[in-house]
C-alpha cells in the first residue's frame, strides 16, 4: 500500500500520534552562535536558524526525533519550517536549502524506519514547510496596499525547490503547516501537485492552518470552513490547525471543520498560551487533559504538538489516546463549496 493508504487505514483504527517542535527542543540545548555555524564560512551570524542544524549538528536533531518517537510519535515531521530560500536569506545561507531538506528527511528517514524495524508498528515522515516570512495576500507598506515583496510564481518556485529536496531524501507527505496567508498556501499546494507530476506517482499532502485570534480566522482572513472550501481541490490526507494557542482555544474550531471536511482531521495545539516572556508553562498533564475533550467530541483522527511542547507533552497524549475512538471521516455532501473569507454553499 502507499504511505497514504497506510496511514488512512491505521487512523481508522485508532488515534495517531504526531510529533511536537523541533524549535523547543534546539532552545533547550542553548547553544552558541559557533555550534551553529560548526565552522560553515557564511556571512551572517547563524545563532537562531535552527534548520541549518540538520546539516551542522544532525546528531541534536537525531536525537531530538528520537525522544519524540519514544514518546509514541508515529508521524515524524521534518525540522525544515525555515528552510526555505527566502526565509534563509535572512540568513545569507539560500545556497544550503537544498542540502538542509535533503539531510532532514533523510535523518527522520532513518528514525522511522529503525523504529518501525523494532516494533512492527508504522511510522511516516512529513516534510514540513513553513509559510516563509512573506505574505501574497497582504501588503507590508500600508501606504501601498497594492505592493507586495515576492510573486505568487517566485513562492511557489521557492517551495518546489524545497519539496525536491525533502523527497530525494525519503518523506512520505509533504506537510503544509502554519498557514496563516491562504494564499501562500496555494502556492505550496500547486508546487507539490506539480513536483508529484514530475515524479509520475503519489505525493501526499498534509495542510495545517494557524489561527491569528479567537474569532477563528487566519491573517488572510478566511475562517476555518472557508480555508477548507480553498484548498479541498488537492485532496489532502489530512487538515487541520495547529499553533495558534492551546487545545481548549482551537477545540470550537476544530467543532466547525469536523462534520465539513472528509478526510483526516490533524491537529497540534501550542501548550497553552505564552506567558509575559515569551514562554509555555502548561503542564504535559493539563495539555493531555484538553486534548482528551477532543477524544470526547470525536473531533480528530491525528494529534501532536507545536510550539513549547515537549516530549513529555506528546507522551502525554499519546497516553490519553489509547484505546480511544478516532474522528469518522464523513462521506462528502453533494454541493458545490466555494469561498471568499468565508464559504459558500450551493447545495445539489
Amino acid at each position: 500500500m502507499s504511505a497514504s493508504q497506510t496511514l488512512r487505514a491505521e487512523a481508522a483504527k485508532r488515534i495517531l500520534i504526531k510529533d511536537g517542535p523541533y524549535g523547543t527542543g534546539i532552545q533547550g540545548e542553548r547553544l552558541s552562535a559557533e555550534a551553529y555555524c560548526a565552522g560553515l564560512d557564511l556571512m551572517k551570524d547563524q545563532k537562531g536558524n535552527n534548520d541549518l542544524l540538520n546539516i551542522t549538528q544532525s546528531q541534536i536533531v537525531r536525537a531530538i526525533c528520537e525522544r519524540f518517537a519514544d514518546s509514541g510519535a508515529e508521524i515524524l515531521a521534518t525540522n525544515t519550517f525555515n528552510a526555505n530560500r527566502i526565509s534563509q536569506a535572512d540568513y545569507a545561507a539560500e545556497h544550503l536549502v537544498g542540502d538542509i531538506n535533503r539531510k532532514s528527511a533523510l535523518i527522520m528517514r532513518e528514525v522511522a524506519d529503525r523504529y518501525t524495524a523494532k516494533d512492527g508498528r508504522p511510522r511516516w515522515v512529513a516534510g514540513a514547510l513553513g509559510p516563509t516570512n512573506k505574505t501574497l495576500s497582504l501588503s507590508p507598506d500600508v501606504n501601498d496596499p497594492a505592493y507586495r515583496e515576492v510573486d505568487f510564481d517566485t513562492v511557489k518556485h521557492v517551495y518546489r525547490e524545497q519539496i525536491d529536496a525533502l523527497v530525494e531524501g525519503g518523506v512520505d507527505f509533504i506537510l503544509v503547516e502554519t498557514v496563516f496567508d491562504t494564499l501562500n498556501a496555494k502556492a505550496a499546494i500547486m508546487a507539490t501537485l506539480e513536483a508529484e507530476q514530475a515524479l509520475g506517482r503519489e505525493l501526499p499532502l498534509m495542510v495545517s492552518m494557524t489561527l491569528t485570534d479567537l474569532s477563528g480566522r487566519n491573517l488572510s482572513g478566511h475562517t476555518v470552513e472557508a480555508f477548507w472550501a480553498t484548498v479541498r481541490h488537492a485532496k489532502p490526507v489530512t487538515i487541520g490547525l495547529n499553533c495558534s494557542f492551546g487545545a481548549s482555544q482551537i477545540r470550537p474550531h476544530l467543532v466547525a471543520l469536523n462534520t465539513l471536511a472528509d478526510t483526516l482531521i490533524m491537529a497540534y495545539p501550542n501548550a497553552g498560551l505564552p506567558n509575559d516572556l515569551g514562554e509555555y508553562d502548561e503542564a504535559a498533564s493539563e495539555t493531555a487533559a484538553q486534548v482528551s475533550e477532543w477524544f470526547d467530541a470525536g473531533l480528530v483522527n491525528i494529534v501532536g504538538g507545536c510550539c513549547g511542547t515537549t516530549p513529555a507533552h506528546i507522551a502525554a497524549i499519546a497516553q490519553a489516546a489509547q484505546g480511544r475512538a478516532p474522528r469518522q471521516v464523513p462521506t462528502a455532501a453533494r454541493q458545490t463549496l466555494l469561498a471568499g473569507l468565508e464559504p459558500m454553499v450551493i447545495a445539489a
